[in-house]
């Protein structure tokens, strides 16, 4: 049995170590000249491969997909992949965020240990191989750097990734070609992704890169305590990756969104009101505010942008209307940032396009996984565990189907 994976990222590769042990003859094909681009560059601040906490917890931030992605992921969760990795070389721990890593911290040894277990399993790699669909017989068809090649397979499995970073490998041309043959595709967007504010070029100029920490970022009923970062352009930064999917599709509906920041949330409202209530002495405001409630330079600065919007005098404000700001200061967000920065994407093949086991129903045979499915998480090592989670499970199912046709 012959099978090629297309898609040389953590979603292939693991399809490709599921198939290589079930006795197929496996290769991988990539358009980029070497494997796993995308995941070295996610290990880059440090891989984060899965998180710890609870499954039903960590199975609720698939949002709307959790149904689709649970079996996958129960069937190879977050201490399946941990060990997977610990057998490669490359033990795990638990940061005080929950968060998991490798010990050595970052992706390039997983990654090459991962590799010569794939090697000596016997599966073989086509690199510089651009997949652009499929011959009139079925054939799968690659450009390379010495013209268009034909291969058949008896299976195959696509994991070519979502959007975004497209210079390393992800660039969505998928999509077109399974619109072509009927595949319903939903439309790919930006996920963990920064969104454009139109700063003021004072505010822009002084704050830029500057980190917004311990704050509280709400829109609608959505909150999120974490940090932002201040850009030339916008905002970004964890907290506002993990808003990322409500904003976008705000934005994306209404032309803007409005993103409320409590700079000071654990601070109650009478005691900050207390404290703004006390003489300022010759001590300039923005020293006041400083002292007073404990605020950055950033945090003031973003003070004074929402009182100038407001066409108001941040100075003249009263003790009870400044408390006020401090935890709900309006940021008008106009914008996405666009996908190729974007961490990851939203979007995909949609799921009822697929069967139980992870095979295209219009095209038996051909089977999909990782982040090319219609699926998002926030960062925090879901994406990773989802796209494993699928790889193994689109491996399986390939597997399962070679098997029944033999029959």
């Amino acid at each position: 049995m012959t099978v090629a994976v297309i898609g040389a990222g953590p979603a292939g590769l693991m399809a490709a170590e599921v198939l290589a042990q079930g006795g197929a003859q496996v290769t991988v094909y990539d358009a980029m000249p070497s494997a796993g681009r995308k995941f070295l560059m996610a290990g880059r601040g440090g891989l984060n491969l899965t998180h710890s906490e609870p499954l039903p917890d960590f199975l609720a931030r698939y949002r709307e997909a959790v149904l689709r992605l649970k079996a996958a992921v129960e069937a190879f969760p977050p201490d399946a992949l941990r060990a997977w990795s610990d057998v490669l070389g490359q033990p795990t721990f638990v940061g005080s965020s929950g968060r998991v890593f490798p010990k050595a911290f970052k992706a390039s040894p997983l990654l090459r240990a991962w590799l010569r277990r794939l090697d000596a399993a016997g599966v073989a790699f086509a690199l510089r191989h651009r997949w652009v669909g499929w011959d009139a017989r079925g054939g799968l068809l690659f450009e390379t750097q010495d013209g268009q090649r034909t291969v058949n397979a008896d299976a195959t499995v696509l994991a070519l990734g979502g959007a975004s970073w497209p210079r390393l490998g992800s660039d969505g041309a998928w999509a077109d070609i399974l619109a072509a043959k009927g595949i319903a595709v939903t439309p790919i967007k930006p996920a963990n992704s920064g969104f454009t504010v139109a700063w003021s070029n004072i505010f822009r100029d002084r704050f830029e890169g500057q980190p917004l920490k311990g704050v509280d970022l709400t829109i609608g009923l959505h909150t999120m305590r974490g940090e932002a970062i201040v850009t030339r352009s916008g905002i970004e930064g964890g907290a506002i990756y993990a808003l990322s999917a409500e904003l976008r599709e705000a934005v994306l509906a209404n032309g803007t969104a409005m993103l409320s920041v409590a700079l000071r949330p654990d601070v109650a409202g009478d005691e900050l009101v207390a404290r703004l209530s006390a003489p300022k002495g010759k001590q300039s405001f923005s020293n006041f505010l400083r002292k007073a409630a404990q605020l950055s330079p950033v945090g003031i600065g973003l003070l004074q942008e929402a009182a100038v919007a407001s066409g108001r005098s941040l100075a003249a404000l009263p003790p009870a209307e400044l408390a006020e700001l401090i935890n709900a200061v309006p940021i008008k967000v106009s914008g996405v940032a666009p996908i190729a920065r974007a961490i990851s994407s939203a979007g995909g093949i949609r799921f009822d396009e697929l069967d139980a086991h992870f095979m295209l129903r219009r095209l038996p045979g051909v089977f999909a996984a990782g982040e090319m499915l219609d699926w998002e998480a926030p960062t925090g090592g879901y994406l990773l565990q989802a796209s494993f989670a699928t790889g193994v499970a689109a491996g399986k199912g390939v597997l399962n189907w070679l098997n029944s046709q033999d029959g």
